[in-house]
């Protein structure tokens, strides 16, 4: 006869054996604030039995101390951790939750209704399955409804739960319900949301959650829990697309193996079958597949494998493993919507860097194309994306990328973006095809390149840049400094802002997205006269360090030579040369740098003058002397 004990471990391994079967939905809750989803997902937690004595005790107490639901518990506490949520009575960050019923176990995202945490809501989706849209009955539709419902539908979130939520608060009326449907409906089928299940219901006294309310007989849909527990799942799906691996990691223990360790996103794979790497092209053959379990004969999409090829090819960390017959696509140059989550605005032509998967390189939008209206739907003109906004524009990256349309596979076609200089993540994205461009467009090898040019006059070419206020003295100091230059001999040519912006940048203003492309372009032209083997002078205020970093990157090492005309601007209004400052000060030249737009000194400038100490002549002298002895001679 069997002990007792042997019994409880019997019962532990058939449960665990049950939690590994059980499939996983991830959810997310969004919506306007105050429409009750932490309320929601406190009920949840309740009914579905996952809280512990000790956690239901202190709900109690803190639901009788808060006293915001007359004595009942505040489902909501459960959920809002931080404090500065609990006293405001809203949520402020993404709130993650796990529990299960005996159908399938789930993960839910709260997140806030704020519109300026809207960047947190685009976290949480994005590895949903489904959204449950609170609507407050009281309010209908608003902004910040649209603008959920809007980002899930670019996330690619495709089932939608609308829970007309606190229907307690307006008579359990039907009308009120069936307006509320019939609007949701008219909106989300202008942004491709279809697959819509609306549910009356009261999170707070329980209506429709869990178990049918005696209190809405007109509705004969699903309880919130019985649609949670039957829509299909997203891994369901995926693991019919075709085969997807992207590399996180090379395992070379020693000289006898070589492995590539990842996790499927999507399709799966079996030994023998013929796979492409990406962006490379190469294929080999799967020689095996190393799972925790060890040896296996397949994998599918979720599992986290190694696997070694028949062939030694140069893989990277960051590379694709598609299957042969079913490749990705590579470019460097899309069509993408954006989501800008940076409380600085995205700006055209200003570099950051894209992460798509485990693969980090360099991008700028080359064009925005328009911003959405959000409420509207309407397609604005837009030159820059503020906090929050959406658009949708042309990218340029540094490195060709393999890649599927977003649409198609979420992993192999999103990708967030992160400034340089902070390393902040500011915008999401999703790619949408490449641009006919990126294919057609090719760099042209030509036979005299810049050593055959630098080597015809004998010298080692370099740029010199040359920042700082307006009336620092920069053009001054970067006239005599290519005087002295060209008296020794030397090739050069001089960019100077006032000069340039008669010509080829004629058509920028002086807003920060035409300043970030002003030096874009001018940079660009650096470069070329770099490669004719010049020594380029170039004298703009160049206000923002992610330009000069952008201009720095063009040219290799030790060809880029930072100089800052450090003068302060007291000094520089006293100067004035050109009057700029006293129509600044007056309003009449807007967007003026160190008046009513910002300066971003240089961290670490090759050379620093300080103008109040050194002269022109002397300071001319001393970055000669630099240039002479870091480039020879």
């Amino acid at each position: 006869m069997k002990q007792a004990s042997d019994l409880i471990a019997e019962d532990v391994q058939r449960y665990l054996q049950l939690q590994q079967t059980k499939g996983l939905l991830r959810f997310i809750t969004c919506g306007s604030v105050d429409d009750g989803k932490s309320t929601l997902i406190g009920r949840l937690l309740y009914e579905s039995k996952m809280l512990f004595e000790d956690q239901l005790g202190q709900l109690e107490a803190d639901s009788k101390k808060m006293g915001t639901q007359g004595g009942e518990l505040d489902f909501a506490l459960l959920v809002d951790g931080l404090s500065a949520e609990r006293e405001q009575g809203i949520t402020i960050d993404v709130a993650y939750r796990f529990f299960s019923t005996d159908k399938r176990k789930f993960i839910v995202a709260d997140t806030p209704g704020h519109e300026q945490y809207t960047r947190n809501m685009v976290t949480g989706a994005s590895t949903a399955d489904v959204a449950v849209m609170l609507i407050d009955a009281r309010k209908g539709l608003l902004t910040q409804t649209r603008r959920h419902s809007y980002l899930a539908s670019l996330i690619g979130i495709r089932q939608v739960v609308v829970a007309v939520n606190k229907l307690d608060m307006v008579g359990y009326s039907q009308a009120v319900f069936e307006r509320i449907e019939a609007e949701y409906r008219e909106f989300a089928a202008q942004i491709g949301l279809h697959n819509i299940v609306c549910i009356p219901m009261s999170a707070l006294r329980g209506d429709n959650v869990i178990e049918s309310s005696v209190h809405t007989p007109w509705y004969q849909g699903p309880t919130l829990m019985e649609y949670l527990e039957n829509v299909p799942l997203e891994d369901e799906t995926l693991g019919q697309s075709p085969f997807r691996m992207p590399v996180q990691w090379v395992n070379r223990p020693n000289l006898n193996f070589r492995g590539y360790a990842g996790s499927i996103v999507s399709g799966a794979i079996r030994c023998g079958e013929r796979i492409r790497v990406l962006p490379s092209g190469k294929e080999s053959r799967i020689a095996s597949i190393i799972t925790t379990s060890g040896e296996q004969q397949g994998a599918i999409c979720g599992q986290a494998v190694t696997l070694t090829l028949e062939d030694e090819i140069d893989i990277s960390r960051g590379d694709v493993i598609a299957l042969s017959d079913a490749p990705l696509a590579v470019a460097d140059q899309f069509e993408a919507t954006l989501v800008w989550m940076g409380e600085e605005p995205m700006l055209p032509g200003r570099p950051y860097l894209l992460k798509i998967g485990s693969r980090t390189l360099g991008m700028t939008c080359a064009t925005l194309k328009y911003k959405v209206n959000v409420n509207t739907l309407e397609q604005l003109a837009a030159k820059t994306l503020e906090l929050n906004e959406i658009g949708v524009g042309n990218l340029s990256l540094d490195q060709a990328i393999p890649f599927d349309a977003y649409a198609d596979n979420r992993d192999t076609g999103g990708f967030i973006v992160i400034d340089r200089l902070s390393n902040n993540t500011v915008g999401a994205g999703m790619l949408h095809f490449a641009l006919r461009r990126s294919q057609n467009v090719h760099w042209q090898a030509i036979d005299v390149n810049r050593q055959a040019h630098a080597a015809l006059k004998g010298q080692t070419p370099c740029i010199l840049w040359f920042t700082g206020l307006s009336g620092a003295g920069k053009s001054t100091i970067a006239n005599l400094v290519e005087r002295k230059l060209h008296a020794l001999g030397r090739h050069t040519y001089l960019l100077d802002g006032d000069n340039v912006r008669h010509g080829l940048n004629k058509d920028l203003g002086f807003s920060e997205a035409d300043r970030v492309e002003n030096i874009r372009r001018v940079a660009e032209v650096a470069r070329l006269m770099l490669d004719a083997g010049l020594i380029t002078l170039v004298s703009f205020i160049s206000p923002f360090r992610s330009e000069r970093e952008m201009a720095r990157n063009l040219a290799s090492d030790g060809e880029f030579i930072e100089i800052f005309i450090d003068t302060s601007i007291e000094v520089a209004e006293q100067r004035d040369p050109k009057g700029l400052y006293k129509k600044a000060r007056r309003g009449e030249l807007k967007n003026f740098t160190g008046i009513d737009s910002p300066y971003e000194p240089p961290v670490n400038p090759d050379i620093c003058i300080d103008t109040c100490t050194d002269t022109a002549e002397a300071a001319a002298e001393r970055i000669v002397e630099h240039v002479l002895a870091k480039l020879g001679g």
